[in-house]
């Protein structure tokens, strides 16, 4: 092979005669050497390939949950309206004078649970009632659901 021929790393063999040309074609070569020599150890760090592709798919992940838990949210208020829609007010009225029967005897009972419970009990109590006030709307949309259910499945059983 004679000068102008290439490397085995696509870099021209330069004159000899020029020292400033050998200069820069080192520092090319150093330049392209420790690019590569990053670009396996990027490769070669398992590690972090690992943390990126958790990081990645735990991302995915919440997104996913996010828009299944609006498209859960949605079903559930269309199942709410559909159980409105189709239950008769008669029914409707039994049940809200069910449910406030219910209220006013558990307020009588949180009373006197709360007169004789210990303290760290009321605390979990009051927690629990907390969370409950928090998410009404689908209790009592449940409780009406689950009410509608007894009433047919008891209506139906009579025939």
């Amino acid at each position: 092979m004679n000068e102008e021929s290439r490397t085995n790393i696509g870099t021209p063999v330069p004159d000899a005669s020029d020292p400033e040309g050998l200069r820069e074609q080192v520092e090319q070569t150093r330049d392209e050497l420790g690019r590569t020599v990053e670009a396996l150890a990027a490769k070669a760090d398992v590690k972090s390939q690992a943390k990126e592709k958790a990081a990645a798919a735990k991302e995915q992940a919440s997104e996913k949950a996010t828009v299944v838990a609006g498209q859960v949210r949605e079903k559930a208020e269309q199942a709410t309206r559909l159980v409105k829609d189709r239950t008769p007010d008669p029914l409707l009225e039994k049940s809200a004078q069910a449910a406030a029967q219910v209220r006013a005897t558990a307020t009588r009972a949180g009373r006197f649970a709360a007169d004789r419970a210990p303290g760290p009990l009321r605390d979990a109590a009051n927690r629990a009632a907390s969370a409950a006030r928090s998410k009404r709307t689908p209790l009592l949309a449940g409780g009406a659901l689950l009410t509608v259910f007894l009433l047919v499945r008891r209506g139906r059983g009579r025939r």
